[in-house]
């Protein structure tokens, strides 16, 4: 039977889930702070980029969609709270005065009979301490669940259904309100024991993937110093071997896996901080920087210098597959002031992130022909589609970089070579460039 589901916070998480509880029959009223982003839901146009997102608010605004600053005071069966909670720059806390504030705002909208779903990413204990008090003081009694979101942009609309949805409950009733909804929005429920047990599921799926990446991002680093090709150890290692396979380098960023290995660290209480989170944290966001570093680098050896120098910087957003417009963790805000500081001007292309964002991080934004036409090198930085179709021969046919820096290496590096341009990659400096 269809809900009267509310969704506090249209951010990524929330627009995703409202659009996505809206295609399976349910009623949704969806409420955000902010105006501008009120006025284009409202009109049926999302702010964010993901795929499917823009045809189901175009077809169902104002039939079972509704976007607003308030929740209705009755009717609702069960409220998502997906707002934001993001981590200081300087102390790597969580801030968690979005969550409160829906907490209270849904004490005052809401009533007992409502399920409250925590849906935001959270330090272990928060749906307990942090939104269940104010339930508790405004109504005597609540149901409470902690339903983790675990989607991947660019997919989010097929896994919010195909994923396993872990549920964790106040109590039995409110374990049991949890299944129900979302039973019927998810293939697969996954209950488990307690609030805090779906809070850590969350941060352990992000802190192992982030932890992967980093061993990719150790190999890379220990062959550049060999003068090794990273992709060929990795290859190899994995060929018929009966045990995990080892992940290729690369940035990892995104909203994601940029800040929970912080909450992680920030629900560990005694005086021992994790031992491995911190240290994977720590070396991808290393690599941003180090790459820029090489960047000069090559410049210097092919160039004598890099005073005035034009790098074509091509992928902004955090990754290109799937493809996405989000620049949370992106790699082009560390390497822009090691640029910045060596002089080099950098034009910027991007297949979704807009011109305005390019300029906003400091780059001029450039069509992609003119990305190889007019610059000195290339550095590609993320694996968007659109990247991975370039004929070489044809984008290199009038013009001859000094290098390309091919991140992800996508780009045929035999017919880069062949035309005279140095070739390069994460850990793979071939023609020797020392590792600093």
């Amino acid at each position: 039977m269809p809900k009267t589901i509310g969704v506090v916070g249209m951010g990524y998480v929330g627009l995703t889930l409202a659009a996505a509880l809206a295609r399976a029959g349910h009623v949704v009223h969806g409420v955000d702070v902010k105006p501008a982003v009120i006025e284009s839901l409202s009109q049926g146009k999302p702010h964010i980029f993901e795929p499917g997102v823009d045809e189901v608010f175009a077809e169902l605004i104002g039939k079972n969609l509704f976007i607003g600053t308030e929740l209705p005071r009755e009717g609702l069966d069960a409220v998502m709270i997906c707002v934001a909670t993001p981590i200081d720059e300087s102390t790597h806390e969580p801030n968690l005065t979005f969550l409160a504030a829906a907490a209270r705002n849904i004490a005052e909208w809401c009533g007992p009979e409502t399920l409250v779903v925590v849906r935001s990413t959270v330090p272990i204990g928060t749906s307990r301490e942090v939104v269940l008090p104010p339930l508790l003081r405004a109504w005597g009694k609540a149901l409470l669940v902690m339903a983790p979101e675990r989607t991947i942009q660019g997919q989010a609309l097929r896994e919010l259904v195909e994923l396993p949805q872990v549920v964790g409950g106040l109590d039995e009733a409110s374990l049991a309100a949890g299944i129900e909804v979302f039973s019927q929005l998810s293939k697969q429920i996954v209950p488990v024991s307690t609030l805090e047990t779906a809070e850590m599921v969350k941060l352990s799926n992000n802190c192992h993937t982030d932890l992967i990446y980093s061993f990719g991002n150790e190999l890379a680093l220990i062959a550049e110093e060999n003068g090794l090709d990273p992709l060929e150890v990795i290859r190899a290692t994995n060929v018929d071997y009966p045990r995990p396979d080892l992940s290729k380098p690369g940035y990892v960023g995104g909203g994601c896996l940029s800040k929970d290995p912080y909450i992680m660290m920030s629900s560990s209480r005694g005086e021992r901080k994790p031992f491995l989170v911190g240290k994977a944290r720590e070396l991808n966001e290393y690599m941003p920087v180090h790459v820029a570093q090489k960047i000069v680098e090559l410049f210097q050896a092919e160039r004598g210098s890099t005073e005035g120098a034009r790098l074509s910087v091509l992928g902004w957003a955090y990754k290109g597959w799937p493809a996405t417009d989000d620049m949370r963790g992106t790699p082009i805000a560390s390497m822009m002031p090691v640029f910045t500081d060596a002089g080099i001007t950098v034009l910027g292309h991007d297949p979704l992130v807009t011109d305005e964002t390019i300029r906003w991080y400091g780059g001029e934004p450039v069509a992609l022909t003119k990305a190889f036409a007019e610059t000195d090198a290339i550095l590609v930085i993320n694996d968007h589609p659109d990247y991975r179709a370039l004929l070489v021969d044809d984008i290199l046919a009038d013009n001859r970089p000094l290098f390309i820096y091919d991140s992800w290496r996508i780009l045929d590096e035999k017919a880069i070579a062949a035309a005279g341009v140095r070739y390069a990659g994460l850990g793979y400096l071939p023609k020797g460039v020392d590792a600093a």
